[in-house]
Parts: C-alpha cells; structure tokens; sequence
C-alpha cells in the first residue's frame, strides 16, 4: 500500500453515514450482491450484534470497512464470528485496503481469545488469509465451497452455522 497506506481503526459514532456510504457503492453491480450490505451494518449495529467493526481511514476520508459478529453453531460451539461484509470504496479497491481490514480484524479476534472464523466468499480471495473449507463445518443453502473457516484455538466445530439474524434483511 505504500507510505500513503490508511490508518486502521476501530469505527467511531461519527462514521456511521461514511461507513454506509462505502459499502453501498462498494457493492453496486457485484454480481453475487443484493445491496443489503450497507443495511446488514446496520442492523447488526443496531442490535448491538456488531462485535468488531474497523475502518480504513485516509486524511479524514472512510475508505473501507469490515465487520465481524459472532457466529452459532449448533454443536454449541461459542467463541466463533463471522467475517463480513468487507467493503473498500471503489476509487480505492485494489490497492490491498481491504487485505488490511481483514488482517487487523483477524489478529483482534486473535486478541480477544476468539476460537475462529468463517467466511462465505471467494476461495480463492479468502484462502489467502488462511480461509479452508472445513467439511466439519457447513452453511445451509450455499455451495461448500463458498464457505470457509479458520480456526485459532481449541477443538474444532461440527455442525451448521447460523450468523446473527441481521443477515436476513431483505
């Protein structure tokens, strides 16, 4: 990224409209989209379900955003989140912005004595940050492939994952 790299942080109350903005045009015209991610914040906020949410931040501009909230899985598991959404705004995507959310949020899940993660992505995106497919693991509904995990510590799940019901806006 370069000596003009953001600054990731930890959102504050004054970012809520900036944070909407970058993830709605971030995902407009994605093709596996249905523009609910803006709204999907703010539901997870709203109902105080928004466990870590960081920006990237440049000159007092909010160029990115990722959130995470905690995840159930039905072997009763706790200590699990999920990763999403990631958004970076377009005039600044592919310049690794959102590589740095999602490492800063993993290593602050890492921080908190989180178990893991699990993602519903591209393999091949999030297989970098050492995403798998974890056969123990699985998300009704969605191709396996699509979705991954990453452990930190402890035993390993078994079951299916429900994230918080933020997800199911409309």
């Amino acid at each position: 990224m370069g000596s003009d790299a953001p600054v990731i942080r930890e959102e504050r109350d004054g970012d809520r409209d900036a944070i909407r903005a970058v993830v709605a045009a971030a995902f407009v015209g994605h093709p596996h989209s249905q523009q609910t991610e803006h709204r999907i914040v703010d539901a997870l906020r709203a109902a105080d379900a928004l466990s870590l949410s960081l920006v990237a931040e440049r000159d007092g501009a909010v160029l990115g955003h990722v959130a995470f909230s905690q995840v159930s899985i039905d072997d009763g598991s706790r200590g699990w989140y999920g990763l999403g959404p990631v958004a970076v705004a377009p005039r600044a995507q592919g310049r690794g912005i959102g590589r740095a959310l999602i490492e800063a949020g993993l290593a602050r899940l890492r921080a908190l004595a989180a178990q893991g993660c699990v993602v519903v992505g591209d393999p091949g995106y999030y297989g970098r940050f050492g995403f798998r497919q974890d056969t123990g693991l699985r998300y009704p509904g969605l191709p396996p492939e699509y979705f991954m995990a990453l452990a930190f510590a402890g035993a390993r799940p078994s079951g299916a994952v429900t994230y918080h019901r933020a997800f199911e806006v409309a």
